[in-house]
């Protein structure tokens, strides 16, 4: 018997739902954020390779902006943790009904702003995705990412080193260097970035890596990014 009310309720509370998108919108939010039996969506971990990254990351603008965002939307959904990640619950049917009835008493505006937090969050770092998105919302790097230490000394290839140089100081310049070691290379672009050792100072340099859509330095291919831009590329570029 209980299977049979069971299931005869629930027919009829989802074909109800139908006619009830807001409803329908704050329901998937909820499960979004809280999960549940049929459920599970996992926060994007952000791992680091290594502490000089991790350390890079933390420290950005990107990500001390989302940071605060994220303490804004647990303080408008009431949590008295207001630290951490929204999404990533355990799937519990009280929090699930809980976060249920606050989205239900907040505005549409609200509702929007919880729904972008959580997918943001739910992410996947390093996905064909990522790009698809960046391009799609225009997303100019130079707003969010400055060259810092961490991705100079992790610029260890000297034909992309070069070609860096030629974006930043002209083709002349990395000639003129080509056969120089790496390091010396580094610094030559950072001097251009600082203006420091004679050379004319360049504002708003930004690698062909992280820019969208990206491209590579060299044909050697093996650049993932660039990889997983050109899997979606043609879904949203048009010739």
């Amino acid at each position: 018997m209980q299977n049979y009310i069971d299931l005869h309720r629930h027919a009829a509370v989802r074909t109800a739902l139908l006619d009830h998108p807001g409803v329908a919108l704050r329901l998937m939010v909820a499960h979004a954020i809280v999960g549940s039996g049929l459920w599970t969506v996992r926060v994007e971990p952000q791992r680091a390779a290594n502490e000089a990254i991790a350390a890079s990351i933390a420290a950005s603008k990107a990500q001390v902006t989302f940071a605060g965002t994220q303490r804004e939307i647990l303080a408008l959904l009431g949590t008295l943790d207001e630290d951490g990640s929204v999404a990533g619950g355990s799937g519990d049917d009280f929090a699930l009904a809980s976060v249920f009835a606050r989205l239900l008493a907040l505005s549409d505006e609200d509702v929007g702003r919880i729904l972008a937090l959580v997918m943001a969050e739910t992410l996947s770092a390093g996905s064909a995705i990522v790009e698809a998105l960046g391009n799609q919302l225009g997303l100019d790097m130079r707003g969010w990412w400055q060259p810092d230490d961490a991705f100079f000394d992790l610029l260890r290839d000297r034909q992309v080193a070069n070609e860096m140089l030629a974006d930043i100081g002209g083709r002349h310049v990395a000639d003129g260097n080509s056969s120089e070691k790496v390091k010396t290379q580094k610094k030559i672009i950072r001097d251009f970035l600082s203006g420091e050792n004679g050379r004319e100072p360049v504002d708003g340099w930004l690698p062909r890596w992280m820019a969208f859509p990206v491209s590579s330095y060299t044909g050697r291919g093996g650049f993932r990014t660039a990889d997983q831009w050109a899997k979606v590329q043609m879904l949203f570029v048009s010739e």
